[in-house]
């Protein structure tokens, strides 16, 4: 099978992809169906079912395409060797990207394949007891940041309905004017993101609440079910002029979506240093390694 012959994910793909992605009980942020659509402009994905698998391809835009790790009841290492195959005839790298650590025990370890960690695309995992807690001395500043917050601004927490939506939309419309996102293309993409997601809230499989204030929607924060005991966090928003309040929408999200899970997955820091510190902050119970993997 070529590259061509992989079909573009769109949105009518839900009913036959989500079950096996929601089966797979993936471990990795980007293998939700709500991930896999909502970035579809910059990642373009596209599919096929190899050898009983889903094998996808992404293609990002200014950068070469890859292989997400197989997932399915059928034969990964066959549909994995197929994928790079395919890579390879369309004159690619072939190369799985960002594969969990038990994909790369099981189907990479030999000598056939060499894998590598990729730093950059670790995911944050933490006890969503601590988001939510913020207990002992290690949370002792962001328990600060958020009570100066919650005694001196007057504010709502809301679970995102189609009522709310066109609010946080026009909240992360602002969000971008202030950030000057027309001119970094990282924030041009999420942009887009967002707005597929948001677009598309009664659809997709996903929840999301808002910190409003005043009436206005101020935070907003959008996440699901990774597996059976995580959930992941795929976008968190909050007015940068409101000093406190990323921690209210994080804590209260979590609180209120996701009271009662294990894990809260935060995704990846791309390498970017502030975002890298950020995420270290709220010290996470463990990391999601992620490889590269390519033929020996």
């Amino acid at each position: 099978m070529n590259i061509q012959d992989y079909k573009p994910l769109e949105l009518a793909d839900i009913g036959a992809l989500q079950p096996l992605l929601r089966d797979a009980r993936p471990r990795v942020s980007e293998l939700s169906f709500t991930n896999l659509f909502m970035w579809r402009g910059h990642y373009r994905p596209r599919w096929a079912m190899i050898q009983g698998c889903l094998q996808i391809i992404m293609d990002p835009i200014g950068g070469a395409p890859f292989a997400m790790q197989p997932v399915g009841p059928g034969d990964k290492a066959a549909a994995m060797a197929q994928a790079l195959e395919a890579l390879a005839r369309a004159g690619h790298e072939p190369v799985i990207r960002r594969a969990d650590a038990a994909f790369v025990q099981a189907f990479a370890a030999g000598p056939a394949y060499q894998a590598r960690p990729d730093r950059d695309q670790f995911d944050y995992v933490y006890l969503a007891e601590d988001l939510i807690n913020l207990a002992g001395r290690r949370y002792h500043r962001k328990k600060n940041h958020y009570n100066q917050f919650v005694k001196s601004v007057p504010h709502q927490y809301k679970p995102l309905d189609m009522e709310l939506v066109e609010q946080v939309l026009e909240m992360q419309e602002h969000w971008c004017q202030m950030r000057e996102c027309g001119g970094d293309p990282s924030l041009i993409n999420e942009d887009v993101a967002i707005k597929e997601a948001l677009s598309n809230f009664d659809k997709l499989d996903y929840v999301g609440g808002a910190i409003c204030v005043q009436g206005r929607v101020e935070a907003f924060s959008l996440g699901e079910m990774l597996n059976d005991d995580t959930a992941v966090i795929h976008i968190e928003k909050a007015n940068p002029d409101l000093p406190g309040l990323y921690a209210v929408i994080n804590r209260d999200f979590a609180a209120a979506a996701f009271g009662q899970v294990k894990y809260v997955n935060r995704e990846q820091d791309l390498g970017l240093e502030g975002l890298r510190a950020a995420k270290e902050s709220y010290r996470p119970a463990l990391m999601i390694e992620k490889f590269d993997v390519r033929p020996a």
